[in-house]
């Protein structure tokens, strides 16, 4: 298979697990007789210091060509700690979501039998734990309109019935080929949004009859995930819910860095890890690149190439369970692993036919 893949490494440790997950692609490539084409672009605080715009026309342009987008991250502590920054990093995630339509972001969230005990929650409720998160991405407050002065300020939490029911639509059809329990998370004993979904879910229920669907109120819902995670088959839920409660849940599988991603819709997939930039880490060899890894085994799956991803995922599994891991993962907080050295291991065993 020949792909067009865009890269867009972003900021902080962006770059760095950004090579990684290339030199997977690259590995794949060799192993399976594959051509992969990399072009790369700007998003983020290195789009505004180079051009003034955190997702620029060019950038937009790469993606809307490309077949797959392979992201990394955003953010800058430049912009984080300006309140009155007009242009922020995370504006070119947003624009970069809309502009190519990316209307539900799925997020599996799983344990790894080695690293159970690196949950801060007991490994009798984590273990076994495997479920999906499909979240509403273009909608609700970071879209809808605004207002800010010193003495006031909105975010308004607008959704229509055609976004609702497509990315509800998402969730059935992805719980139909799992375990076929859909969990609907909203707040409709208060928000009048929340009740539309709810209104709209009810409503398709009888489409998936084989599909058991339940609701809960987001604080509950929170409460469920890390008390009994393994209760949960595919959670749906709006915007901002979705960005908490998938934060939330990457305690269960015990590192923020093991959680890939994927965006899609009505444009160009994009693939990306759930963590943030942490700038503070740039540069130093010490990020965890197996989520951005692992948002390769779910490019290569979207485009039916299921043995390379199972490969990829097994060869992540070996790194895990032979303790070739970033310190995050390692006894103590400490590992004679970087991020480098992981993503070099991995991409080697893929290559050795070993896996």
């Amino acid at each position: 298979m020949k792909l067009k893949i865009a890269v867009l490494p972003g900021d902080g440790i962006g770059p760095e697990i950004s090579r990684v997950g290339v030199e997977v692609m690259k590995a794949v490539a060799k192993r399976f007789d594959h051509q992969f084409e990399f072009e790369y672009g700007l998003a983020g605080a290195a789009a505004i210091r180079a051009t003034g715009n955190p997702f620029p026309e060019e950038t937009l342009s790469l993606c809307k060509n490309s077949d797959a987008v392979l992201f990394s991250a955003v953010g800058d502590p430049e912009y984080d700690n300006n309140p009155d920054a007009k242009v922020r990093p995370e504006q070119g995630l947003l624009a970069m979501r809309k502009q190519l339509g990316l209307f539900a972001n799925i997020r599996p969230i799983q344990t790894f039998p080695a690293l159970v005990d690196k949950s801060p929650l007991r490994a009798e409720i984590v273990r076994d734990a495997d479920f999906v998160c499909v979240r509403e991405l273009t909608g609700g407050m970071y879209f809808g309109e605004k207002f800010e002065s010193d003495d006031k300020a909105y975010d308004t939490n607008l959704y229509t019935r055609p976004e609702i029911e497509r990315i509800l639509r998402v969730a059935f059809e992805l719980a139909s080929r799992r375990r076929r329990h859909v969990t609907v998370v909203d707040k409709a004993n208060v928000l009048a949004s929340s009740r539309l979904w709810r209104k709209i879910a009810k409503e398709m229920e009888s489409e998936w009859q084989d599909v058991t669907t339940d609701y809960m109120f987001v604080d509950n819902a929170a409460m469920k995930m890390l008390q009994d995670p393994c209760f949960f088959d595919v959670i749906v839920t709006e915007n901002t819910f979705g960005d908490i409660l998938t934060d939330e849940a990457s305690v269960i599988s015990g590192s923020m860095g093991l959680l890939p991603s994927s965006s899609v819709g009505e444009s160009t997939p994009v693939f990306e890890p759930i963590h943030g930039s942490w700038p503070q880490a740039a540069g130093m060899d010490i990020a965890n690149p197996l989520a951005q890894i692992l948002s390769v085994a779910m490019l290569l799956e979207h485009f039916g190439l299921e043995e390379e991803g199972r490969t990829v995922r097994d060869a992540v599994d070996a790194s895990i369970r032979e303790r070739v891991v970033t310190p995050d993962l390692g006894e103590g907080g400490k590992s004679e692993f970087g991020t480098r050295a992981v993503g070099k291991w991995i991409s080697d065993l893929i290559c050795s036919d070993a896996v």
